[in-house]
């Protein structure tokens, strides 16, 4: 088991619906320095491979996704 990456900055996104979480997370992205580690937590099933898809065509790295009991938490590396 992996150890769950520590999160710089978290956008809570829970109860938004696609293509909500996606946008935040464009959004607070664009503001971010390489290196940084973003959480993005949601509620929106459709993030968990929305977001994937966004960050390979983006060049950011995808570090996690985790299945909580009502929302996931996506890690990410800014690039």
């Amino acid at each position: 088991m992996t150890e769950t990456p520590k999160p710089d900055v978290t956008i809570d996104s829970r109860g938004a619906t696609c293509p909500g979480p996606l946008m935040d997370l464009i959004g607070t992205v664009k503001t971010l320095d390489p290196g940084v580690v973003v959480e993005l937590r949601t509620t929106a099933r459709n993030s968990t491979t929305d977001v994937p898809e966004w960050l390979e065509e983006a060049g950011h790295e995808l570090l996690e996704i985790e299945e909580r009991d009502d929302h996931w938490n996506i890690y990410l590396e800014v690039d």
